[in-house]
């Protein structure tokens, strides 16, 4: 589940900069660098949220460097995907663009990404355990913006509503789905205990873990088998059944805010980062976080690189790019613009300039409480794993609506995997 934008919020943007739209790299760029500023295209994913605080932070660049003008532009997680691999096809991938681990290797082995090695940008805040996430074959494709962990919210005021307990940190998964079942009935239906969240792959690779596997291992072979998917799906069967978690068709409606975001549902499992953004979308004064449920002794958490910084390989301006990059990085200012609403900055340059507070100071604490709990965190992830992400999000939707049965998403979701990491 990724921050959704609001497509509106593009053009504010744009108009608030005072931009016009150029290409990425392409011949207007050399023509304004030859008779004034450099012109980057500069793209990014993100919520309303998001796109205010870049707002402030291309101002803030721009300001310390008049010579680079910022073309700005941003869509939903999935559609910047599909716009990137169009882009991709073509040669014209954005100047400067916030990345993701599960497409790096994809468009890194393409050769659509430069080596952020042959450039000028100063990683020396930057922890050493975190830079092999954006690292392949001994070459750095995208740089860590922040740092991000799975948690579970919950809303404690929905609680209240509903007159239910608060979920707990030592909870099994039967635990918490029973958990789900108690809010939902004790509410009459007016407060759900949460939403399906087997559809997602990031919590099934944290069950995975919990047991000493992963979904898809550095080789880039899937970790599980069949018959593990099928439990997997089929463990919040009864809650679907008994209408105890969002129904498909409400979470579509309420989209682009997920269902604990709208205030429907009073749990979801998701990244820590996602804090910010959901105590704007609930107006709530108060949300808290705990570690999800286990049934090992292992959390199955891990500190992940929450997105990176890349830049295309077809860029014109590499040293401006990397300027842009560098800026955005390590600037004390762009740091307490974002606070932790893109994980805990990456860079000690941004994190010690920053007094924590609130929601900020609130994300640090949860992730200092799980810091003996983490286990590795992932290499650039296999070429293909965006595409396995999807399709287990898409399925999983299925099978909420009833469109297919749990057997038939699996055999679906495996020919589709298998076909995926092939590429």
């Amino acid at each position: 589940m990724k921050n959704r934008p609001l497509l509106a919020a593009a053009a504010a943007l744009v108009a608030t900069l005072g931009l016009t739209a150029c290409g990425g790299g392409g011949d207007d760029n050399a023509a304004a660098e030859e008779s004034g500023p450099v012109t980057l295209t500069y793209t990014w994913w993100g919520s309303q949220d998001r796109a205010d605080r870049m707002t402030k932070a291309i101002a803030a660049f721009e300001a310390a460097h008049p010579d680079i003008k910022i073309n700005p532009s941003f869509t939903d997680y999935e559609g910047y995907w599909q716009k990137r691999s169009t882009e991709a096809a073509g040669g014209d991938l954005p100047d400067v663009m916030q990345f993701d681990i599960s497409y790096l290797r994809q468009y890194a082995d393409r050769g659509a990404l430069l080596d952020l090695g042959d450039v000028d940008i100063d990683t020396s805040g930057i922890e050493e355990s975190l830079l092999p996430s954006g690292q392949i074959d001994d070459a750095t494709y995208g740089l860590p913006i922040g740092t991000n962990a799975f948690g579970l919210f919950y809303n404690p005021a929905l609680l209240t509503q509903a007159g239910a307990q608060p979920p707990t940190d030592d909870m099994t998964w039967d635990e918490y789905n029973a958990w789900i079942q108690d809010v939902t009935t004790k509410s009459g239906g007016a407060v759900f205990g949460g939403g399906d969240y087997t559809g997602t792959l990031w919590i099934f690779d944290m069950y995975l873990r919990q047991q000493g596997k992963q979904a898809v291992t550095e080789e880039g072979e899937i970790g599980f088998t069949k018959a593990e998917l099928k439990e997997w799906w089929e463990s919040t069967a009864g809650l679907r059944s008994a209408q105890a978690v969002v129904s498909a068709e409400r979470t579509t409606q309420l989209q682009p805010k997920s269902v604990f975001g709208a205030g429907v549902a009073a749990s979801e499992q998701s990244w820590d980062n996602f804090l910010a953004g959901y105590l704007t979308d609930t107006g709530a004064e108060k949300l808290e976080i705990i570690t999800p449920p286990s049934d090992t002794d292992e959390s199955g958490l891990f500190l992940k690189a929450s997105m990176a910084y890349s830049i295309g390989a077809n860029t014109e301006h590499p040293e401006a790019a990397a300027e842009l990059v560098d800026f955005m990085l390590n600037d004390p200012e762009v740091g307490k613009i974002f606070g932790t609403s893109r994980g805990v900055p990456a860079s000690s340059k941004q994190r010690d300039a920053i007094t924590f507070e609130g929601a900020d100071a609130q994300i640090v604490a949860y992730e200092e409480s799980i810091a003996d709990e983490l286990g590795e965190s992932p290499a650039p992830l296999a070429i293909g794993f965006g595409t396995l992400e999807s399709n287990f999000k898409r399925l999983g939707e299925d099978i909420n609506y009833g469109r297919t049965s749990v057997d038939d998403a699996v055999e679906e979701w495996f020919t589709e995997a298998e076909s995926a990491l092939q590429q």
